[in-house]
């Protein structure tokens, strides 16, 4: 098993250097949170401001559409009768993608939480959150590439999703009618566990609406999976 989720870890760092629409997708917010933090000051502004709104936006996009190119584009290919052929099986396929998707989000995630003055406790709290958000996404990107037919549905799909995800939580800062609807998706939540890292308690309505939000996304994601691999 570990043969088969090392060959697809290593092809997967293979095709990010020679794909340029999905290594954006990982550099592209923690590069904007170091500009940001670094040249500008408003006074008065909230703590770790422009760092959380970034790291949002970063779950909300960076795995979901990175895992839903992926595997739509080895479904179209036909890759994954390839694989399956091969004797890999789902479960090690999904998990090689998992490790490098994740692997390289929580890179930039650290990028992006020492940039915004993130250190000891607080940074590791802060990784801890980001990683939840990171394995949420995954699993949304993995439902929408394994339950389109081929990788321009599942981009029509998944940029609308991307969008609620990654940027509803920053609308919702500026509108409270977008917050009400915004704190029912777990990217909100997120942004909110961030900047009260200060509380050593969790709300209870914050941990109902994530574990909703995880048992639909994983709901939709081993449908998907189940006919992908047994068709």
């Amino acid at each position: 098993m570990m043969n088969h989720v090392r060959s697809i870890l290593w092809k997967q760092l293979k095709d990010t250097l020679k794909n340029t629409a999905i290594l954006i997708q990982f550099l592209m917010f923690p590069c904007m949170t170091i500009i940001m933090e670094t040249c500008v000051d408003i006074p008065n502004m909230q703590e770790h401001f422009f760092s959380n709104m970034f790291a949002v936006m970063y779950v909300g996009m960076a795995p979901l559409t990175a895992m839903s190119a992926i595997i739509s584009e080895e479904k179209e290919q036909n890759t994954l009768r390839v694989l399956q052929m091969y004797n890999v099986k789902a479960f090690e396929y999904f998990v090689g993608n998992a490790i490098y998707i994740i692997s390289i989000c929580m890179c930039g995630s650290l990028v992006i939480g020492i940039a915004g003055g993130y250190r000891g406790m607080d940074l590791l709290r802060f990784m801890v959150i980001m990683l939840i958000g990171h394995v949420i996404s995954m699993f949304a990107g993995a439902a929408i590439g394994a339950g389109c037919k081929n990788q321009m549905v599942a981009t029509s799909l998944s940029v609308p999703i991307m969008m609620v995800g990654a940027f509803l939580p920053m609308l919702s800062t500026f509108n409270h009618t977008i917050e009400k609807v915004a704190k029912y998706i777990y990217s909100e939540q997120l942004y909110l566990i961030l900047n009260r890292q200060g509380a050593t308690i969790i709300r209870v309505d914050t941990l109902v609406i994530l574990l909703i939000n995880i048992l639909l996304i994983a709901g939709c994601f081993t449908k998907a999976y189940r006919h992908v691999f047994s068709d």
